[in-house]
């Protein structure tokens, strides 16, 4: 069969955190061959095409506070956001090259073109700045016509406010775009650490999405989701 030709039963959009690929330890090897293998069985089950749009992590913040360190002062925006968009690159090249056997050969990184991709598995990065990777995942979602985009993070779902900084802060199961969006405000700085960013909230709901909010390391929960079970996360919609 021409893989052109191939109809797929759901495209699913995934937001992955950089903080999975590359926590601040190093390289994170225990997630991605746990991702790997979850990823491929999913695909063996459930005629699905995965989109994977990657974050930058911790590579991303040590050349931002490099760069800051040589020149003596803070950089500007642009400066910051290049930085962290060429990591997001670098890490979408990791993802790729481990699902190289069934993934598009080329990385998504150019969001004013739709490119035909036909393989199960197709990986995303940065594009310009302004942009996170979380308003690249939304941007995917509009371009292939999907509804939903999840965002996989080292957190377990939404709060109210910072459970770092306020013991508190109250879990968040369910929510609308509008109740979200007074939660994160709507300004992006590059670097913002944000269940999911204030502009991509914004498209989100402009284009009726829904977003799911959930620990990527946890695979029995991500299962439940995927298997449309009772699952640990924020859901975010209307």
């Amino acid at each position: 069969m021409n893989k052109d030709n191939i109809k797929y039963a759901e495209k699913v959009v995934i937001s992955l955190g950089g903080s999975l690929i590359v926590p601040s330890e190093g390289i994170g090897i225990n997630f991605l061959k746990q991702f790997n293998d979850f990823v491929r069985s999913e695909l063996t089950h459930r005629k699905r095409q995965f989109f994977f749009v990657a974050g930058g992590g911790s590579t991303t913040r040590h050349y931002q506070d490099s760069a800051q360190n040589v020149v003596g002062h803070k950089l500007i925006a642009d400066d910051l956001d290049w930085l962290g968009i060429h990591a997001t690159r670098l890490n979408a090249q990791l993802i790729r090259t481990i699902f190289r056997d069934i993934a598009h050969p080329y990385i998504l990184k150019h969001y004013e073109i739709i490119r035909k991709v036909s393989e199960p598995v197709v990986v995303a990065s940065g594009w310009r700045p302004g942009w996170s990777t979380d308003f690249c995942a939304v941007m995917v979602c509009e371009d292939y016509g999907v509804k939903t985009v999840i965002n996989m993070s080292n957190i377990d779902m939404a709060y109210d406010s910072d459970p770092k900084l306020n013991p508190n802060a109250k879990p968040i199961k369910k929510i609308t775009w509008k109740n979200f969006r007074k939660i994160v405000g709507d300004k992006w700085t590059p670097g913002l650490n944000m269940p999911f960013d204030p502009i991509a909230s914004k498209k989100a709901q402009e284009l009726g999405l829904k977003a799911i909010i959930l620990k990527g390391d946890n695979f029995k929960n991500l299962k439940n989701y995927f298997d449309g079970k009772e699952f640990v996360g924020t859901v975010i919609e209307g």
